[in-house]
């Protein structure tokens, strides 16, 4: 069993989508003491935002007369793609920022998203190549937005990343959520408790 886990806060320690991700992986671990985890921290190590140099070999697939960067560009792509093709389980920690993505996830997403490696285009539309795992993303948000239909729809943060997943072929997809995280100290602790507890279900089958 290979875990590929994804951490996009900058809060550090700070962090709820970090504490969840974290509970995750031990959860994991206890359910299959022999699974081999891989770790990349967006916000240590962040993947450049595009650039006219970068989109050269990140979209257009340029291969020839690279420069120096660009060839650096092309070893990261692998080494991403290859994490996550490797993966059978991949966990995402996604906190909403203004009601989106972190930008460092955003650019992880522009790298492991390569036509005719993680999905490809057929007669029928877009295939995902990516299958056969299972997502488990660790969700914070500062509001509410699971709720009312207007709550829902300033959601660009779960929303998007269901969808680019499953355009990849990822649709085994759980939400661990803790929202709310900002109005007030008991709506915190009862949203980071009842994650937690969900947490502690994920694995159960497998441990049985």
């Amino acid at each position: 069993m290979n875990l590929l886990r994804i951490d996009s806060s900058a809060l550090g320690d700070a962090s709820v989508s970090r504490a969840l991700t974290t509970a995750i992986v031990d959860a994991q671990r206890r359910a299959d003491p022999a699974v081999r985890i891989v770790e990349r921290d967006l916000t240590s190590a962040p993947p450049d935002h595009l650039t006219p140099q970068l989109i050269e070999v990140v979209k257009l697939g340029k291969t020839e007369g690279l420069d120096d960067r660009q060839r650096a560009e092309v070893a990261l792509i692998d080494t991403l793609v290859g994490e996550l093709l490797a993966a059978d389980v991949v966990v995402i920690g996604a906190p909403m920022y203004n009601f989106g993505i972190p930008s460092q996830l955003k650019a992880w997403i522009d790298r492991i998203a390569q036509a005719g490696r993680t999905f490809s285009y057929g007669p029928d539309g877009p295939v995902g190549l990516a299958t056969g795992k299972r997502v488990i993303i660790a969700s914070s948000r500062g509001g509410q937005y699971a709720g009312k239909p207007i709550e829902q729809a300033l959601d660009h943060q779960e929303a998007y990343l269901r969808a680019v997943l499953g355009f990849l072929g990822m649709t085994d997809v759980t939400v661990v959520r803790a929202e709310g995280l900002s109005m007030g100290p008991d709506v915190k602790t009862a949203a980071v408790n009842a994650a937690l507890a969900q947490i502690d279900t994920l694995f159960l089958r497998e441990a049985a």
